[in-house]
This record gives C-alpha cells, sequence and structure tokens, in this order.
C-alpha cells in the first residue's frame, strides 16, 4: 500500500483562458477522511481529477507520501478513483469486475480472484459474486464500484459524489459504511460532495472551495463554530453574516434569541418575516436594521411563553461572546 499522504503545492489547473484551480496549497495527513465542498464549478472535482491523474495539473505539484506524482499514469500514482456512475462492465460478474484492474495488471486468475474475494467480504459482496450489475441494487452496485477501487491496495480512495444517486434512507446507512471502511482500512479518503451535512457526519478535515480557491480547510468543528470568511459561514448554513460596529460577525441561529439582551448582549430590532415550527424547535426569520435578515433557531419551549406573530415589530439579541469575526472578502 502507498503511503497515503498527500499535498498539493500551488496547483492549477486552466482549461483554454478559464482558470478552474487557482494555486492551490493542501496537505491532507495519512488516515485522513477528508470531504471537498463547494457550489459547481467551484474546482472541486477538477482537484481530485488532478490528483486521480484523469487530469493532468497546468502547474505546480501533487506529492503522495514521498513520490512527485502530478504526471504520473493513473495506475502508478498509488490512487484509485471511483466514479460517480460507477462505471461497470455489465457483461462481467461481480467477481471479474472487482478483479478487473488486477487482470490489467498481469496477475493470475488464481491471485485476482483471491485479493478480489477478500476485498468482496470487506464491503458484503461475496453472496453476489457470480451476479451481473443488472442484476443488483444501485446500493449492491455502490459496492462492486469501492471494491474494484480497493483491490489494487491504494494509498488515497478519491469518491467524486458517492452517495448523491442514493435515497436518503440507504444514504444513512452508505455514508456509516464509508466510515467504518475508512477506519478499518486507515488509508485516506477524499470525498467529494455538495451536502454539508454529509461533510460534518464524515469528515476529519472539511475543505471548502469557491471561485477555484480553498476558503478554508479544518476539522468539521473549526468550519462550524470558527468559520474563516462570510461565504464559509452562509455555505455551511446555520450562520447568520451580520455587519457591525466593529465588522462582519458571524453568529451561530442558535445563538439568537427573542427579547431584549443585557449588557453583555447585542440586541436589535425587526420585522418578523417567517415562523416555522420545526419539532423541537422553531426557527424565526426577523429583519434587521440595515435591510437584511436574520434566522433565529429557538427552542419550543422558549418559544411558546412569548411567541412571535408574522408582521410584529421584536427585539432579538446574542451574546456578543457569540460572535466570530469574519476575514475581509
Amino acid at each position: 500500500m502507498a503511503d497515503g499522504s498527500l499535498e498539493l503545492v500551488k496547483v492549477t489547473k486552466r482549461y483554454g483562458e478559464t482558470l478552474a484551480v487557482d494555486a492551490i496549497d493542501l496537505r491532507v495527513p495519512a488516515g485522513t477522511y477528508c470531504c471537498f465542498l463547494g457550489p459547481s464549478g467551484c474546482g472541486k472535482s477538477s482537484t481530485m481529477r488532478m490528483i486521480a491523474g484523469h487530469e493532468i495539473a497546468s502547474s505546480g505539484d501533487i506529492i503522495l507520501g514521498a513520490q512527485n506524482i502530478t504526471e504520473l499514469a493513473p495506475a502508478k500514482r498509488g490512487t484509485a478513483m471511483m466514479f460517480q456512475n460507477y462505471a461497470l462492465f455489465p457483461h462481467l460478474t461481480v467477481l471479474d469486475n472487482v478483479a478487473f484492474s488486477l487482470k490489467m495488471r498481469g496477475q493470475s486468475k488464481a491471485e485476482r480472484y483471491r485479493k478480489a474475494g477478500e476485498v468482496m467480504e470487506l464491503v458484503d459482496l461475496t453472496k453476489f459474486a457470480s451476479r451481473l450489475p443488472a442484476q443488483l441494487s444501485g446500493g449492491q452496485q455502490q459496492r462492486v464500484a469501492l471494491a474494484r477501487a480497493l483491490v489494487t491496495d491504494p494509498g488515497i480512495l478519491i469518491l467524486d459524489e458517492p452517495l448523491s444517486a442514493l435515497d436518503p434512507f440507504l444514504r444513512l446507512k452508505v455514508r456509516t459504511e464509508l466510515k467504518r471502511l475508512q477506519r478499518e482500512l486507515g488509508i485516506s479518503f477524499l470525498h467529494v460532495t455538495h451536502g454539508q451535512d454529509e461533510a460534518m457526519a464524515l469528515a476529519d478535515l472539511v475543505v471548502i472551495m469557491k471561485d477555484g480557491r480553498i476558503e478554508q480547510a479544518a476539522s468539521p468543528q473549526d468550519v462550524f463554530h470558527r468559520p474563516r470568511t462570510a461565504f464559509v459561514a452562509k455555505f455551511m448554513g446555520g450562520h447568520n453574516v451580520v455587519d457591525v460596529e466593529e465588522g462582519a460577525v458571524s453568529v451561530r441561529a442558535d445563538h439568537v434569541r427573542l427579547g431584549a439582551g443585557g449588557a453583555a448582549a447585542r440586541t436589535l430590532e425587526g420585522e418578523v418575516r417567517g415562523v416555522e415550527y420545526q419539532g423541537a424547535t422553531v426557527t424565526v426569520v426577523l429583519g434587521t436594521p440595515a435591510g437584511g435578515e436574520i434566522t433565529a433557531v429557538i427552542p419550543e419551549d422558549r418559544f411558546f411563553p412569548e411567541p412571535a406573530e408574522l408582521g410584529e415589530t421584536r427585539a432579538y439579541h446574542w451574546a456578543k461572546s457569540a460572535e466570530y469575526v469574519l476575514e475581509p472578502a
């Protein structure tokens, strides 16, 4: 197995005049579950494809362990990529799909079947060995694609939106399986996703991209509690970005309360523009003096003794200690 520590040094990707990835630097320690997040076109998929070798970097270096892999062919990198559409061979059985890359490497039938069998057992596919992909459910097909990527003993596994095609129940189940598998294998998983909840649940390291650059790379806790920029605060959700005298700050929605606060609080006043009952909490949208909006997530036992009504003007506050100062854009 390759050493799975990864370093990107000023990695850039241009497609003609379009700058897709703009001189990014990143370190991913071996054995890390790393999720790449960002809106469409932010550069996350291009970054993954450069690491896998399916795109060549326009400039910069990609270092895996002690080896510079920037210009190596995909099969020589020590990486493996599981594609979003699974890309299974319809005419091959599950066993032969999983063993295919070992066949391409010239391994004997006995050896490649032995290795494929080990990986299939790991992802609970042994009983489906003789089936064709069309005879499998979507979740089972995904496990075949996962096993096929793992059979080469990569130092890093790259997953391109692996849960996007699954229904919500199956998505949660596979998410749990991926985390377990990554822990058992001890290799790095690089996981591209649009889902903030997915990244928060899985990742040791969250990398948030915008316009080809990394806005923040940190633990899920740091990204949630200490977003670096207004973009990160808004993109991760659950935060309000508010302009105050000291500059722009982030305030979590669950820290905003109705009514006036004391000296240690910041109190504003605005129109109640939305009220949504969520079960354990109530989400209230309020106007700000500057003409914007702020969201409060209030426990139901605090809300209903003095409920807010649409159209009325209410005071609201949060503790100044709950503010997190954002870097200028």
